[in-house]
């Protein structure tokens, strides 16, 4: 009788150690170890004799070949993948509960009909996936709906149906019985997804599979799944707004850091073509506290609105609460406007929001939150058809934001007559006709461009 090997894994990081540990020294969480059998079975997997063994090859004697994407008839989910799904690719799909994440895979599943698809789901049964599918409408004949957990059953019904898209609904529910632990467990979810890439790159077939998040909102698992997978992407977005964001993490087809938007609607997910017209508010008056940011996210430019409140602290100790915003890089700039602008803001509560829900880290969004925090401390409002692009340092120098021309362009579409950008970029960039351009090199200048008329 062969011996049994065990080992040790962390449930929130997928760490491996030969012993119990109290901490995981990766990711630091306590008591997360858990034992496992690592052993495999003698039978062999029946995805090994899918395609003949390749020889090595000199790299100089392989020939490119053109890449045909499909069309998943979904603009976003395009622009995010790099212009489409590349056959023999295996997508992993994370995101929060009740985010959305099965509606937008059976809507993916459901939209092209010249697609063959089987949905796999180990959460839901037929009937509910019905119910979902005759609400979201359904347009492709060709979908097929398989409620199955164990592995090598799904293999079989892939072999028979020969589907060039396949989503798995989620990898945390499915096991092989080629290991014992249980399904979802560490060794369990790297080996289900190595058969999977190894059925999707000897077929051909598109995999799409969809991963629960743990609860620092990282994908859960083992981190080698991020690893095994060609694409990674990241569904964002608050339950109590309809609108999500879809994030592209990692992608060995595209350009990664890409951003899909959708609204969240009885029918299913709506595709937003233009982020900045739902984020922007419309008001009878202008408002102090509110600024306009033209920002970046991948290659698409867009504009948000920029809110915030400033008040006199009734503590001790002042307020810095931010939504949607990195809070240290916020306490720079209240530092940055006090010490170089001489705003007495250690005695001021701070609050910052932006709309939508969207969470940023655009850098250049910097002079859009000095500008909101400015209007608001003087209970001013901003000149309208204002917007800011712009990066600040710690000496209060405005240094420029990438991609400052798309930046303009955006601003220039939504009817915006005054931009505010680095001084640096005088000579740089190129100006659109209808739009003024306001350049400045110290946000001592900020508050003379934002009040006049």
């Amino acid at each position: 009788m062969a011996k049994v090997k065990k080992a040790y894994f962390c449930r929130e990081c997928g760490f491996e150690a030969p012993k119990w540990l109290g901490r995981c020294p990766s990711c630091g969480e306590w008591n997360s170890f858990t034992e496992e059998v690592i052993s495999k079975s003698t039978s062999s997997s029946s995805v090994a004799s899918l395609a003949p063994q390749m020889p090595p090859q000199r790299v100089s004697e392989i020939k490119p070949v053109a890449q045909h994407r499909i069309d998943l008839r979904n603009s976003e989910v395009n622009r995010v993948l790099g212009g489409g799904l590349v056959p023999g690719s295996l997508v992993l799909l994370g995101g929060e509960p009740g985010i959305g994440k099965s509606t937008l895979s059976l809507q993916l599943a459901l939209t092209n009909p010249s697609i063959r698809t089987l949905y796999v789901s180990g959460e839901e049964s037929a009937e509910q996936i019905g119910m979902r599918a005759e609400r979201i409408g359904i347009v492709n004949e060709e979908c097929y709906i398989y409620s199955e957990t164990l592995l090598e059953n799904i293999l079989i019904q892939m072999a028979e149906y020969k589907p060039n898209v396949v989503v798995i609904d989620s990898i945390q529910t499915i096991y092989t019985d080629t290991i014992d632990p249980s399904a979802g467990s560490v060794s369990q979810i790297r080996e289900c997804a190595a058969t999977l890439l190894k059925y999707a790159k000897t077929t051909g077939t598109s995999i799409f599979i969809i991963g629960h998040i743990a609860k620092d909102g990282t994908i859960a698992g083992p981190k080698v799944l991020e690893h095994i997978v060609d694409v990674v992407l990241q569904f964002e977005g608050d339950n109590n707004n309809t609108y999500r964001i879809l994030r592209g993490i990692k992608n060995r087809f595209g350009a990664t850091f890409e951003i899909g938007v959708f609204e969240m609607n009885d029918a299913g997910l709506r595709v937003v073509d233009s982020p900045s017209e739902i984020l922007l508010s419309h008001y009878d008056c202008p408002l102090s506290g509110v600024a306009v940011g033209s920002s970046v996210d991948g290659i698409r430019p867009y504009l948000i609105e920029v809110q915030a409140l400033v008040g006199s602290a009734t503590y001790g100790t002042p307020q810095r609460n931010t939504m949607g915003y990195d809070p240290r890089r916020m306490s720079m700039l209240l530092a940055v406007l006090e010490k170089r602008v001489g705003m007495n803001m250690f005695q001021k509560d701070v609050f910052l929001n932006f709309a939508g829900g969207f969470r940023v880290s655009d850098p250049g969004l910097d002079l859009a939150v000095l500008a909101a925090i400015i209007s608001s401390y003087y209970d001013r409002p901003i000149a309208e058809g204002v917007c800011c692009a712009g990066e600040v340092g710690l000496s209060g120098e405005v240094r420029p934001a990438p991609r400052t021309e798309q930046r303009i362009g955006e601003a220039k579409r939504l009817g915006f007559r005054r931009i505010v950008v680095s001084g640096y970029l005088r000579k740089d960039i190129k100006i659109p006709r209808g739009i003024e351009v306001v350049y400045i090199n110290h946000i001592g200048e900020l508050p003379r461009t934002l009040f006049a008329d």
